[in-house]
């Protein structure tokens, strides 16, 4: 793996473009999390703009200690690091930006046929694809493939070439059967959607859109019972919209992202919304 060169200097130079930031070790992997943090014990970090419990100085929690603030990435804890560190890392989440990460010639020639052209940038072993615009990141979508946007982290290779395009239906198409709708497991085979008389209407932005962006907001505005707005949030919405199989992993995200960013982990978001499916019977 090629190291790169004065990699605080590019760090800042990335930060101040507004591209969150942080250093790798040997390997391409974050440094480990503190003592304190270790087994995240301390909650975790739910995002780089809000740190939530942790208020470790380190660099910590992979992914989520991304920074944008130079006085974070020319301190003092940091500073270890970045004397250890051999390259730049980036989220490319954080910065609005979606890598699709090719890492073979085949990879390179598939994409070539079946994705529009946008900027490039070579890697070791083939191409990122960067793309304008964030989407949940997923490893081996197909061979050689993996996406790299939210909750993840890239190595930062240099500027590329070609402008970049916004991110195409192909590439979220390459999640496979995802978004996926949320079915109920037992009952799946009895529960009508919308009474068997065409579409659901739970599909219209006008119902389903509006019903996740109020329970975002629900969450993101609670100050207090974090744990227990989140539980109730989830169940709310699941007992609307749980049986008829209208949600997708997209909405799940969204929902589980407003809920990190009051400080709960992903543990937390899925033990939560396993209890309200429990508890409704889905």
């Amino acid at each position: 793996m090629n190291a790169t060169p004065h990699p605080q200097h590019t760090a800042l130079s990335l930060a101040a473009s507004g591209v969150p930031v942080l250093p790798l070790r040997r390997g391409k992997v974050p440094f480990g999390n503190c003592l304190a943090c270790a087994g995240n014990a301390c909650g975790g970090r739910p995002n780089m703009k809000t740190p939530g419990p942790c208020h470790c100085p380190g660099v910590c929690h992979a992914w989520a200690a991304a920074t944008t603030d130079p006085d974070v990435i020319t301190s003092p804890a940091w500073a270890a690091a970045w004397r250890r560190a051999v390259c730049v890392g980036y989220h490319p989440g954080g910065a609005h930006l979606t890598v699709v990460d090719l890492d073979d010639a085949d990879a390179i020639a598939w994409a070539r046929a079946a994705l529009p052209a946008t900027r490039t940038v070579p890697t070791t072993r083939g191409e990122h694809w960067i793309y304008r615009g964030t989407m949940r990141s997923v490893n081996a979508v197909r061979p050689g493939v993996d996406i790299k946007s939210a909750m993840s982290y890239a190595r930062y290779l240099g500027p590329g070439t070609s402008l970049m395009a916004d991110l195409p239906d192909a590439v979220r198409a390459l999640t496979g059967k995802k978004p996926s709708p949320v079915r109920p497991a037992a009952r799946a085979a009895v529960v009508p959607a919308g009474a068997g008389e065409g579409e659901c209407p739970h599909r219209t932005p006008t119902f389903l859109d509006r019903g996740i962006a109020m329970a975002e907001q629900h969450i993101t505005e609670a100050s207090s019972a974090i744990h227990a707005t989140v539980y109730r949030t989830f169940l709310a919405v699941l007992s609307t919209h749980g049986r008829c199989g209208c949600l997708t992993d997209a909405h799940v995200a969204r929902l589980f992202a407003a809920a990190q960013s009051k400080g709960e982990t992903a543990r937390h978001c899925a033990d939560a919304w396993t209890n309200a499916r429990t508890r409704l019977g889905l």
